[in-house]
């Protein structure tokens, strides 16, 4: 469904990603992790068309996207959703649900029909008609699953949904992600939790210094040495592997 091969975004002389190459299948729960200030998020920009590459390219569903606008892309089927939340501050948990509705409707009574059924599913339903500033952290997080869900998408692209949550939190969030991919869409997600990853993700790739140091299902790539060290700094492993035969 997606294929990133070899991609390039570079600020002034210095690479934020570096020939990185993804594949999501359909279908699939996907993560994306590495320590902080790995490239993930200027990965993910790029992929979802609010970066132009410096070189490679982005296929979805067969069909060359590099460098396409977000909206295009989006209309394509596949939306991001954003690290640090950004609700329309002006509008209510309904009309900012609409907003994504609108993407493939421009009948308001629908729109809004189609934002309830949407807010019932994340848990917004008691929600629904209340201003977006009064809302807590755990309250936007859904509020920008419930916006890209408007948009139908088929590829949803999810940064960092866990962060700021309490446990209980991101447990009901792991079980609405679940079913959002029984639903039939594919999913692929930027995530520091990684009971989150371990919970959801069947293929994990590992990004660090804006190269991709390992990919593999997750109980296989947390063992992986370069990604300990990657995490934990030089030596990491073989310390941990030298109190394991303590």
């Amino acid at each position: 469904m997606l294929e990133v091969i070899d991609l390039s975004k570079r600020f002034g002389g210095l690479y934020a990603v570096n020939g990185a190459s993804i594949r999501v299948e359909q279908g699939q729960i996907v993560a994306l992790i590495g320590p902080n200030g790995a490239g993930k998020t200027t990965l993910f920009a790029t992929i979802a068309g609010f970066l132009k590459p410096d070189g490679g390219r982005v296929t979805f569903n067969g069909e060359d996207i590099t460098g396409v606008p977000p909206h295009e892309i989006c209309a394509k089927g596949m939306v991001r959703t954003f690290q640090i939340t950004q609700p329309f501050s002006r509008l209510t948990v309904a009309e900012n649900i609409m907003v994504g509705v609108h993407q493939h409707t421009a009948n308001r009574r629908e729109a809004r029909e189609q934002a309830w059924e949407i807010a019932q599913y994340v848990g917004m339903g008691h929600l629904f008609d209340l201003p977006s500033t009064e809302l807590t952290v755990a309250g936007r997080k859904r509020l920008e699953l419930a916006r890209a869900l408007g948009t139908r998408p088929k590829l949803l692209l999810l940064d960092e949904v866990m962060a700021g949550l309490n446990p209980s939190e991101m447990s009901e969030i792991i079980g609405i992600i679940k079913g959002i991919r029984e639903r039939g869409v594919t999913i692929l997600l930027i995530e520091h939790v990684m009971q989150a990853v371990m919970s959801l993700a069947e293929q994990v790739y590992v990004l660090s210094e804006g190269k991709l140091i390992a990919e593999g299902p997750p109980e296989q790539v947390t063992r992986d040495p370069a990604v300990v060290e990657a995490y934990l700094g030089r030596n990491a492993a073989q310390l941990l592997e030298g109190q394991g035969h303590a």
